[in-house]
């Protein structure tokens, strides 16, 4: 059955676009058709993140009613399509989010599976993301402020009647200072369905413009990834197999190691 699934978080810098980027290459790394649609209007930054910041045809276009939803699909060359916004400044004040509804059903002509990168926050433009959704995803930190902002989205997805799949837990040091996840569960009271660690290797992918699951397929941010969406799609995958060999870490440390 085709769906669509919205990641959203209250609060911004948690980590979201990363993970709507890192869940679609991981989903399609398990051989599912993808879609990553740039739902944040107005700040959007997916054909950054995945190098194709500047397109002829985006999703404002199609929101304007000058392109169908199909023209502005661009497939990255994983296989991955997706669907960016304008990062124009003269077509903010043009930007019409309530439209989005509209073209839920063309979306689904396109992949089995749409992920669509909400905007942050709780405003217009965030809720009429989470409109469309058929399943919902909330991205946050293990910490106060953002659990707190993460708590406001969940109640209004339930207000809206949204089905939660549960939260994934961004930038995970597993220190003494942070929330741990019994906590963070306890504060949410939705399942949480991964905890990404703190990995440089994200950074890395951000600047490579391409998904970690991508650059650094075996680091502990991939394999995170990969696990959920292993548990939302049913399948097999053991993270401990797809771990990088030790002597390869250390060849590589060394230097030793050839591209």
């Amino acid at each position: 059955m085709k769906k669509i699934i919205v990641i959203t978080s209250g609060k911004g810098g948690v980590g979201k676009t990363t993970t709507a980027i890192n869940l679609g290459a991981a989903m399609n790394y398990f051989g599912r058709d993808i879609l990553i649609i740039d739902g944040n209007l107005t700040t959007p930054n997916v054909g950054i993140h995945l190098n194709s910041p500047e397109v002829p045809i985006n999703l404002n276009h199609v929101l304007s009613g000058k392109a169908d939803a199909f023209e502005a699909v661009y497939e990255h060359e994983s296989g991955i399509k997706i669907m960016p916004s304008s990062l124009s400044i003269k077509e903010l004040s043009r930007i019409k989010p309530e439209k989005m509804k509209d073209f839920k059903e063309d979306f689904k002509k396109i992949s089995d599976y749409i992920i669509v990168d909400s905007s942050a926050g709780l405003g217009n433009e965030a809720l009429s993301t989470i409109q469309i959704a058929d399943e919902l995803i909330v991205v946050t930190n293990p910490e106060m402020p953002a659990l707190t902002d993460a708590l406001k989205t969940i109640k209004i997805a339930e207000q809206m009647r949204k089905t939660i799949l549960g939260v994934i837990v961004t930038r995970v040091k597993k220190n003494d200072i942070e929330m741990t996840p019994e906590t963070v569960k306890e504060i949410l009271e939705i399942p949480i369905l991964g905890m990404i660690p703190e990995d440089i290797n994200v950074q890395k992918s951000l600047n490579m413009k391409d998904a970690v699951i991508h650059t650094h397929p075996k680091s502990n941010a991939s394999r995170a990834y990969k696990e959920i969406a292993a548990r939302l799609l049913k399948v097999p995958y053991d993270s401990d197999k797809d771990r990088e060999k030790l002597l390869k870490r250390i060849l590589m440390k060394m230097k030793l190691k050839k591209d």
